[in-house]
């Protein structure tokens, strides 16, 4: 029975060969995930199972070796960031721009609150700050803080500060559980209509934006338009427009072309945005109820895919369809968006294009287009692993600050987000195929939060226990749990009241203003829109910088050696 002792527990504590560090992750992350089903009151809390699963093996010795739970935990953040950096990245700076600013002046007050509170405990129990910098690191799940605290100690020639790493580990369990129980505490102190906020959220995140694609039958009545090319609407306008079809009084439906000529009592089909509806019904004249497609049985509507890698980038202009097919392409989906297919428009793989004309023509555009599922499905790693390998590079760049001893890094989660943002956003422009399938970006998500999770648990498990009930670290876990609920709450009444934030996406903003991974995969798991991880997301880079900034100034602000 030898080989079943060094299979779970390693030819010594901390000496299992591969077979055993495979086995105890496999472990710990299938019976997490088992008792995350597990619903108590109806809350649940998910993958954060995975880490007490990992703290249970590592305290019945059944750990893996200290380098190789570092680099599997960094490595599945950084999978994780990356992943949700794809997902939001196309919506990212629209987003910031409509109410960025707002998200990130919450994210900083729940951060200089966390400080704030942090420095009381000091000054009220006489704590050392190096303890305390580890309980707030802990209290907010903050990785990066601990190590630029540990680093920026032992330039101070105080050397490892073991009380840092311990005070974070005691505290990280309930930074956690505190987090997901306060945003499930908000949820009714703040009286929330789960249904009614989730359709606001996807109002604005989703499809029902004010940029998205909304389709009119307008009747033309503005006598200014009178012998107008359909090509001079949009100049005259300067709205998104696109004239599909066109029915003349006495004639059939038509297929519109560049220089197809207006008259009164004409009837359009129009696509144009949500923002611009108004304004183009007013100029052309009124709204009328029309059937096209019984207008014509030779006109048809079909979403054709784009999966040619030859297109990604391409203008719609470019492509000359309307001359070449005969054909309309009137809105492009992306990301469960509906966009106005205007000519300036660039296309990306994976879009999904609606294209009007007739059976034949429609077929031959296809073969230009692609519409192939299997290539879709095939995963484009390469930019990936630049895009992780570029983040990694920016994450390690030092930014030097007058008046501080120690360089600011964003972090080997920091820098791959912000990367993976851009990428997702401008990757297309630059002929960059960034497309992965929903199921393909949520499994590397879901497998980067477990890995990360697993070894989190087995790194602090060793000497939980004896902290907490010989050394009285239930105390520090009591300071951990005020540092995470009360800046918490805070926080999340000036977001709720003072800014009118959607709960969906302050719980996302509150869960990247703490850093906190476990948070956002829990509040994506209470909501089927994208709110949470692009409030998430908007506000991580700067909240990582805030962290980071601000655990190096306690140290050697508070910190004697």
């Amino acid at each position: 029975m030898d080989f079943l002792s060094e299979l779970f527990f390693g030819s010594s504590f901390w000496g299992g060969g591969v077979a055993h560090s495979v086995l105890i992750l496999a472990l710990t992350i299938s019976f997490g995930v088992m008792l995350g089903k597990i619903k108590v009151a109806g809350i649940s809390l998910g993958v954060t199972w995975i880490l007490f699963m990992g703290l249970f093996f590592s305290h019945f010795g059944m750990g893996l070796h200290p380098n190789l739970l570092h680099f599997i935990k960094e490595f599945g953040l950084i999978l994780f960031v990356y992943s949700i950096g794809l997902q939001v990245g196309p919506g990212f700076f629209s987003a910031f721009k409509k109410g960025g600013l707002q998200l990130n002046m919450v994210a900083m007050a729940l951060v200089f609150l966390g400080v704030l509170t942090t420095i009381i405990i000091h000054f009220v129990t006489g704590l050392p700050m190096t303890t305390m910098v580890g309980i707030l690191s802990g209290a907010v799940t903050n990785t990066p803080g601990l190590g630029a605290a540990q680093q920026a100690y032992s330039d101070m020639g105080g050397g490892s500060a073991s009380d840092i790493a311990m005070a974070y580990a005691v505290a990280y369990p309930l930074g956690v559980i505190g987090m997901i129980l306060g945003l499930i505490a908000m949820r009714y102190i703040f009286r929330v209509d789960v249904k009614k906020e989730e359709e606001q959220a996807a109002a604005t995140t989703g499809g029902n934006n004010e940029n998205s694609a909304i389709t009119l039958s307008l009747q033309v009545r503005n006598e200014a338009l009178e012998g107008k090319a359909v090509n001079e609407l949009a100049m005259l306008l300067g709205r998104n427009i696109v004239v599909s079809r066109v029915h003349h009084v006495g004639k059939e439906q038509e297929l519109v072309v560049a220089d197809t000529i207006l008259h009164i009592d004409d009837e359009l089909l129009v696509v144009t945005t949500v923002k611009d509806a108004a304004s183009v019904i007013a100029f052309i004249g009124k709204e009328v109820e029309t059937e096209w497609d019984d207008k014509n049985q030779n006109f048809i509507s079909r979403r054709i895919l784009i999966t040619k890698p030859e297109l990604n980038g391409k203008k719609l202009a470019e492509l000359n369809l309307r001359s070449s097919f005969g054909i309309s392409i009137t809105r492009v989906n992306r990301a469960g968006v509906d966009l106005v297919a205007t000519p300036s428009l660039q296309l990306q793989m994976g879009d999904r294009v609606t294209i009007v004309g007739t059976e034949s023509s429609i077929k031959k555009s296809e073969k230009l287009l692609g519409n192939s599922l299997k290539r879709l499905d095939h995963p484009n790693l390469i930019p990936i692993f630049i895009g992780i390998a570029l983040g990694v590079i920016l994450g390690s760049i030092p930014f030097v600050f007058p008046g501080i001893p120690q360089p600011v890094k964003l972090g080997l989660a920091g820098g791959p987000l912000i990367v993976a943002i851009l990428i997702g956003r401008f990757g297309p422009q630059y002929k960059l195929v960034t497309y992965t399938t929903t199921s393909a970006n949520l499994m590397v998500r879901e497998i980067g939060i477990a890995l990360f999770l697993a070894c989190v648990g087995l790194e602090a498990g060793e000497g939980f226990v004896e902290t907490v009930v010989e050394k009285q670290g239930y105390i520090w876990i009591g300071y951990g749990a005020i540092i995470t609920i009360v800046p918490l709450l805070i926080a999340g009444f000036i977001g709720r009241y003072v800014f009118k934030i959607n709960y969906f996406t302050l719980i996302g903003v509150l869960s990247g203003a703490t850093t906190n991974p476990p948070a956002l995969a829990f509040s994506n798991d209470t909501t089927s829109c994208d709110a949470p991880s692009v409030g998430y997301a908007t506000v991580y880079p700067f909240a990582m910088f805030l962290r980071v900034l601000t655990a190096q100034l306690l140290i050697l602000g508070f910190a004697t050696v």
